[in-house]
């Protein structure tokens, strides 16, 4: 979940590594560090805490570091060691005259800390990178000559895990190499210059023509050429690929933070999702799939966080339009489940970044029984993307914020398109009720941009219930429970308030215990059949002391009578209904954690894109 970057070029090395660390550091911020090349030498800088505490460190340096060319930098998630500037990356060998930067974890680095050990290597950290650190500097002396890429293919063979990690050596000046197994790496191509990094934004504002090292392989970056090869030395010919994305997307702009900003860019996201998918008249294609799902029987979703309570809403969709039934399994726990499949079963594998590393060991373990996967991505030439039998890519632009908002938002659409596909290749809703379904979805980024605008200056008395709050619910039936789901998850992982999402049938089971003055109702009312059993499960909460905040259309009494603060929605038709939903539940955590002073788009502990088990 750390963030890689690399250069090798003009005299701008540290302005290009500095930049591309601040658009990396949603993946880390426990500290952050450079290895430079100058002269004949490595220069290495490291400071603990977030990215502007180097910045500074780099500024007094001044003079001499804005000539370099050449080098790599790091920004850190913490796995093997605290935060401290010893933990820091890059971690050095042999005497300084070696430096790595790594994103991943080696899963043998104790029985391979130990062989050093043994042989009189000193240790200066905690962390498993300063293993490769050592091994690499020893490689290197005892092959004079050799060269710094065939030396990083020979450590590797010595690693178990999952990595991707970038190297610089005092012997060969001008020169950056990395190589990757699962976590991601991407080469940046330019002119006089190139670059490596961990994600396509780190470098946007530099190029965009990028080529993917792929697992197992070995890459040396000059300034004149990039180079691939298989980790036994053979090269390797690969097509650059060009990413529409604009630099302006990954800068604040108008907004305070990055999740105010995406959470305004649900509707554009929407709109990019389902344009060429969905037409005027509600048809859908999804030709580009390239999947015949005439034979599927049975789909499984696997998931994690966020794309997990898009699974959700998938499936209450998938089964009651195509009636095909639909598991949804964390990924993480269907690995290793010993999980039931064949050639008939569809794998939804959903990522927001294509990189997740529990999502692609579940791909992986429906590989085994001969599912066929479909990959539900946000990023072009992801691991999972190469990994799947088909993908469907949301267009959702870079998302910055730990906290998924408009990448929700695109999945779900996905999954609706995917459900409206599957009734019409099963035949199991009539024709005219499709169109009219999919022309409800085309109205998307209209209601979402609506309930943007409604909520203006709106959630004020909402976050006052929240002041002295201990924990708090979130409540919903039907496709409201995940939406209260997600809600919940929004609200904990940046507020640090304990918040649960439940069925609202089931408070009676165990949930209501915890109802109190000092905790919160959220509850998502609805629509139909279930709406009055909703209300009547919110009124118990309400006459146990709880504030309740209810999420429920315009000028509804009902709500009025059991809320302290009502959130107000457009009417939307019922495919949706959960996209709107969910735009009160991200306005509501964004400006409870922002009135307790904390940093929404970095909230402690977490990172991104989780590329570690």
């Amino acid at each position: 979940m750390c963030g890689i970057v690399g250069y090798v070029g003009k005299e701008r090395c540290v302005e290009v590594l500095m930049q591309g660390l601040g658009h990396l550091e949603y993946r880390g911020y426990d500290s952050a560090g450079l290895a430079l090349h100058e002269g004949s030498g490595i220069e290495s800088i490291r400071e603990v805490g977030r990215l502007e505490n180097l910045g500074r460190t780099v500024a007094a340096r001044n003079g001499h570091l804005s000539r370099l060319r050449a080098g790599i930098g790091h920004t850190r998630w913490a796995t093997h060691g605290r935060p401290s500037q010893e933990n820091a990356h890059p971690q050095v060998g042999g005497e300084g005259s070696v430096a790595v930067v790594h994103n991943g974890i080696i899963e043998n680095f104790a029985e391979l800390k130990e062989e050093l050990l043994e042989r009189g290597v000193r240790f200066g950290s905690e962390t498993d990178t300063e293993v490769m650190a050592h091994l690499l500097a020893e490689r290197i002396e005892g092959n004079p000559g050799e060269p710094l890429r065939e030396a990083l293919s020979g450590v590797l063979g010595r690693l178990e895990g999952s990595f991707a990690v970038a190297a610089v050596s005092a012997a060969e000046p001008g020169v950056v190499v990395a190589a990757r197994h699962q976590s991601p790496l991407v080469v940046g191509l330019g002119n006089g210059e190139n670059f490596l990094a961990s994600a396509v934004q780190a470098l946007l504002g530099e190029t965009r023509e990028f080529l993917v090292v792929e697992n197992g392989e070995v890459v040396e970056v000059t300034d004149a050429s990039v180079r691939i090869f298989t980790q036994d030395g053979e090269p390797v010919e690969r097509e650059p690929f060009e990413v529409d994305w604009d630099a302006e997307a990954v800068e604040l702009g108008i907004y305070e933070d990055f999740m105010m900003k995406e959470i305004h860019e649900q509707p554009e996201a929407l709109r990019a999702t389902l344009s060429g998918r969905l037409d005027a008249g509600g048809g859908v294609d999804l030709s580009e799939m390239g999947l015949d799902l005439s034979g599927i029987d049975r789909i499984v979703v696997v998931a994690c966080g966020t794309a997990l309570h898009a699974g959700l809403l998938g499936k209450g969709l998938i089964e009651r339009l195509a009636r095909v039934p639909v598991e949804v399994a964390v990924a993480s726990e269907y690995r290793y489940s010993d999980p039931i499949g064949d050639e008939n079963t569809l794998v939804v594998a959903i990522s927001q970044s294509g990189e997740t590393t529990d999502t692609l060991a579940a791909v992986g373990t429906a590989r085994a029984f001969g599912g066929k996967v479909l990959a539900v991505t946000n990023t072009r030439g992801s691991l999972i993307t190469r990994e799947a039998d088909a993908v469907l890519l949301t267009q959702a632009g870079p998302e910055i914020c730990v906290a998924s908002t408009k990448a929700f938002a695109a999945q779900v659409a996905v999954l609706d398109l995917l459900a409206l596909n599957l009734a019409r290749v099963k035949g199991t809703i009539g024709e005219d009720e499709l169109l009219s379904l999919g022309r409800d979805l085309r109205r998307a980024p209209e209601k979402v941009a609506a309930t943007l605008a409604l909520l203006e200056g709106k959630i004020g008395d909402a976050v006052e219930l929240f002041e002295d709050a201990r924990c708090s619910l979130f409540l919903g039936r039907g496709p409201a429970f995940p939406a209260a789901l997600e809600g919940a998850l929004k609200l904990k992982e940046i507020s640090y308030i304990p918040s649960e999402g439940y069925a609202a049938g089931e408070m009676k089971h165990g949930p209501i215990a915890l109802v109190d003055e000092q905790c919160p109702v959220v509850a998502i009312l609805g629509e139909g059949t279930l709406r009055e059993k909703t209300l009547s499960n919110v009124e118990e909460t309400a006459a146990r002391g709880a504030n309740v905040i209810a999420i429920a259309r315009e000028d509804d009494p009902a709500a009025e009578r059991v809320g302290r603060v009502v959130l107000s929605v457009p009417d939307a038709p019922e495919i949706l209904r959960p996209l709107v939903w969910t735009v009160p539940l991200q306005l509501l955590a964004h400006d409870v954690a922002t009135d307790r002073g904390l940093d929404v788009d970095k909230p402690r502990n977490l990172a991104k894109s989780v590329t570690v088990e």
